[in-house]
């Protein structure tokens, strides 16, 4: 593929039919979503090798939602994984990454690339599923398993670039409580440290690209030195890596190859804005691709909610992605039900963002409108209205259908002040029935 071919060198010369397409979905104009893409300020995961409705990451975008699923080595259930991810589609998420480790990883991945979603993997796995272990892989085969997963038609990769030599170096010289807990990150520790050599994907980064450029995949730069608690918030490792994905990311816009950066992992809800901004700067302001941040370590089973008050805090200072994290985060292999959850209080997060991200956006119609129906008390409007209608009827009508919600009753003060004011409803969808 020449070059010239690459979207964001398309998005130089003119509006790609793509990004047209994007920007109709977003309500953005043509041509200046072209320019952010031109500038690296937007990326459209899209391999040419496959079609799929368009997601668009980064400034002035809503924030999008992706969802991690795949097999492991304790649970390998294909057809699971396969109903986990068309779960997390139902209920709103814009893109899938399959990050399975155990069964046919090339079989599993067909399954999820024939879903009508952006799609994305970390190649790592497959890499040492294939060697036995993560000593015994070279830079061959790992860089073998990328591009069979672009000619496979994977729209965007996560690559741990970053976990090179001198962010090892300040792991050592600033220990860290739960050293590192990226997957991919420890993998890419014990390559160096037993092989003694420097991470391939750093070494060789210009080879890496000449790969992406070859299939116009998108790279997702991965914090695999991201801090797993909140003791190791403060710690060097985190930040070596972060000046290392700002160099990156520039030698990666220059030719032309699509990227995002990953971060920041577990920190305190005071430090999440502070690093958003700080990653956005050295990167020049790549689109950001968050896991949580989750901001407290003391809420498994629960953790889907401390990464959506962290997610939020982030978006509202400049993130763009948001991992879904599952209530059996830290815990346990995802089952459907987690799926389900975690995806719907991503999406939550991701509307919360979106409200801040835009100017006035918490004006948007949909907010206005849901104000508008609960002091009409319709309670069909407001279920047309709520991210999850039917959940959110299910609740009300648990105690028959009544004019106000149970808990006020016959004591209702939107009723009440209606009836002072003179504002009552004037006898529109009060009833909570399935019927019109």
């Amino acid at each position: 593929m020449c070059l010239m071919d690459l979207l964001v060198r398309r998005c130089s010369c003119g509006v790609p039919e793509e990004v047209a397409a994007a920007a109709r979905i977003e309500g953005m104009d043509p041509a200046r979503m072209a320019r952010l893409v031109a500038a690296g300020r937007i990326v459209i995961p899209v391999n040419p090798a496959r079609k799929h409705p368009l997601c668009a990451i980064g400034q002035g975008c809503t924030v999008k939602i992706n969802v991690n699923v795949g097999t492991s080595g304790s649970r390998c259930d294909t057809a699971m994984e396969e109903l986990k991810a068309k779960a997390a589609l139902d209920n709103g998420a814009d893109a899938i990454m399959d990050l399975s480790t155990g069964g046919d990883l090339v079989a599993i991945r067909k399954k999820m690339l024939a879903l009508p979603t952006t799609v994305g993997t970390v190649p790592v796995y497959e890499a040492v599923r294939r060697a036995g272990n993560a000593a015994d892989v070279d830079a061959d085969l790992l860089f073998k398993v990328i591009r069979e997963h672009c000619q496979q038609g994977v729209d965007f990769l996560t690559l741990h670039c970053g976990v090179n030599r001198q962010a090892l170096a300040a792991l050592r010289s600033d220990p860290r409580m739960m050293g590192v807990v990226s997957r991919g990150g420890s993998f890419h520790c014990a390559m160096m440290m037993q092989r003694d050599e420097e991470n391939p994907l750093y070494a060789e980064y210009d080879y890496l690209l000449e790969i992406l450029a070859e299939y116009d995949v998108t790279v997702s730069l991965g914090d695999g030195m991201r801090p797993g608690c909140l003791q190791d918030a403060e710690k060097l490792a985190k930040s070596v890596e972060y000046i290392t994905l700002g160099t990156l990311a520039k030698q990666a816009q220059a030719k032309g190859v699509q990227r995002m950066i990953e971060g920041p992992g577990h920190m305190p809800l005071d430090q999440v804005g502070y690093n958003v901004k700080m990653i956005k700067e050295i990167t020049d302001h790549a689109p950001l691709y968050l896991l949580g941040p989750l901001v407290t370590d003391i809420a498994p089973g629960y953790d889907h909610v401390v990464a959506a008050i962290g997610g939020a805090t982030a978006c509202l200072n400049g993130a763009d992605f948001l991992c879904m994290v599952s209530p059996s985060e830290h815990l346990a292999l995802p089952d459907v039900a987690d799926i389900i959850e975690g995806t719907r209080v991503a999406k939550i997060a991701a509307h919360v963002g979106d409200t801040v991200r835009k100017h006035e956006g918490w004006k948007m119609d949909r907010e206005v409108q849901m104000a508008e129906a609960r002091h009409e008390l319709d309670w069909d409007e407001q279920f047309r209205l709520s991210l999850y209608g039917d959940h959110a009827r299910k609740i009300h009508e648990r105690d028959g259908e009544t004019e106000t919600c149970s808990m006020c009753g016959d004591l209702c003060a939107v009723k009440m002040v209606n009836e002072l004011f003179g504002t009552a409803p004037k006898g529109k969808g009060k009833k909570t029935g399935n019927g019109p």
